[in-house]
């Protein structure tokens, strides 16, 4: 008589590695699709924190546009019409001369004025300029201000990131110095670009008023989207500042 023990056991000992294979493939194919799902979130996320980033920035654009216009072109062209009323052609010919040629020089640099307006107006600016240029670009408007001296210093040799990475760092930068601007009551700006091999560094500092970094309250919008930005480009954000001595924001990004 055959003994069937062996047999059932090993039916059994098959059915049960065959259930554990199964079972694998089953949590293998769950995770897989998780997978899939977070990385099609994760995209989704980087696409739309992209147009966010550049809607904001045309929102920026326009507000300095709007800005330049008040406080520049709009004096220039108060000074053309003060010098047009106050010429007097009874006057001798030599100050009607000088008085026509502050005239033009001043409708120059109004063209000029426009002229870069409009190249700002470019939806295009951190691919046309690269990162640099428009770092250079947007400290020059602040210069104007006369409110803020700024200092830009750059350690090796510049190279380019992706469009998109750029594109968000520029915000980042951007929003720092909206934040500097509205709450830190500072007069200097540093920025201080490192092109490493293995990392890019871009750090903001200001001599500004600071604040406690541990306190939430000081924690408003604009740090969690500069830490969330960081965040989705692969960057790691650290704010230093404690109340009195200014503030330091630093964007370090690996180079793979």
């Amino acid at each position: 008589m055959i003994d069937l023990a062996p047999i059932l056991l090993v039916t059994v000992l098959l059915l049960v590695v065959a259930t554990g294979i199964i079972m694998l493939v089953l949590v293998y194919q769950k995770k897989q699709l998780q997978y899939i799902n977070e990385k099609e979130q994760l995209k989704a996320s980087f696409e739309k924190e992209i147009l966010e980033s550049k809607l904001e920035m045309q929102e920026q654009t326009m507000k300095n546009i709007s800005q330049e216009v008040h406080d520049n072109i709009g004096q220039v062209l108060s000074l053309v019409r003060l010098n047009i009323n106050s010429l007097d052609y009874n006057e001798p010919t030599p100050l009607i001369q000088e008085k026509i040629k502050n005239v033009s020089q001043l409708v120059g640099k109004v063209i000029q004025d426009l002229r870069d307006l409009s190249k700002s107006l470019h939806s295009d600016t951190i691919t046309e300029k690269g990162l640099i240029g428009a770092v250079e670009y947007e400290f020059d408007l602040l210069k104007k201000s006369g409110a803020f001296t700024t200092t830009l210093t750059i350690d090796g040799e510049p190279y380019s990131l992706p469009d998109q990475k750029e594109l968000i760092l520029f915000r980042i930068f951007q929003e720092t110095i909206n934040n500097i601007i509205k709450h830190a009551q500072a007069s200097l700006i540093h920025v201080r670009v490192c092109f490493y091999t293995d990392q890019f560094i871009l750090e903001i500092n200001d001599n500004g008023q600071g604040f406690d970094v541990n306190n939430t309250a000081n924690n408003g919008m604009g740090l969690k989207n500069i830490r969330n930005r960081s965040q989705l480009i692969g960057a790691v954000c650290s704010i230093r500042s404690e109340p009195g001595n200014g503030t330091v924001i630093k964007i370090d990004l690996p180079i793979y």
